[in-house]
């Protein structure tokens, strides 16, 4: 729950505010791009480049990658969940205001497996989106730890789906 004076400074405009993320496309040498989630709003700066706006709540996944003459110089992942005015949110880059980090890895192959992860949860029928927030961080924690991250089942979304509506 926001502060008083959280709550003060936040703008007072129709609709909850947005978290803008900066996409950004020079074929193989600067791509950030979303993953998964449901953009709220769009912004196309020019034709490289454009602004996505997320609800607050929403959880997207935010790829960044880069490279130069010799090769990959960055690839990480992201999995945010966008917060509201005056909740407390970590830093990202590329990221306005930032977000609830679920998972950041670093590194392609790492970031291969978070995408393999994916994939896994798509497979299944579940939106990533709305699959449980703790199993990315599980994702994070044991890819971190050099461990191979549990998979996500039908039965864990439907324990997740239960306890979200229990704390409605």
């Amino acid at each position: 729950m926001p502060s008083p004076d959280a709550a003060a400074a936040c703008p007072a405009r129709a609709g909850p505010p947005l978290t803008w993320v900066d996409l950004v496309w020079y074929e193989n040498q600067i791509e950030r791009w979303i993953r998964f989630g449901s953009v709220r709003e769009e912004q196309i700066l020019d034709r490289r480049r454009r602004r996505v706006g997320f609800a607050p709540d929403a959880v997207f996944a935010f790829v960044r990658w880069r490279a130069n003459a010799r090769g990959t110089v960055q690839s990480r992942i992201d999995i945010v969940r966008a917060v509201g005015c005056g909740q407390a949110a970590s830093t990202v880059p590329g990221i306005d205001p930032g977000g609830e980090l679920l998972l950041h890895i670093a590194g392609w192959p790492s970031v291969q497996r978070v995408l393999a992860a994916i994939d896994q949860v798509e497979a299944l029928g579940v939106e990533p989106a709305d699959a449980a927030p703790d199993h990315w961080r599980q994702v994070h924690n044991r890819l971190s730890a050099r461990r191979e991250p549990e998979p996500y089942t039908s039965l864990r979304h439907r324990a997740w789906r239960l306890r979200a509506e229990l704390m409605l």
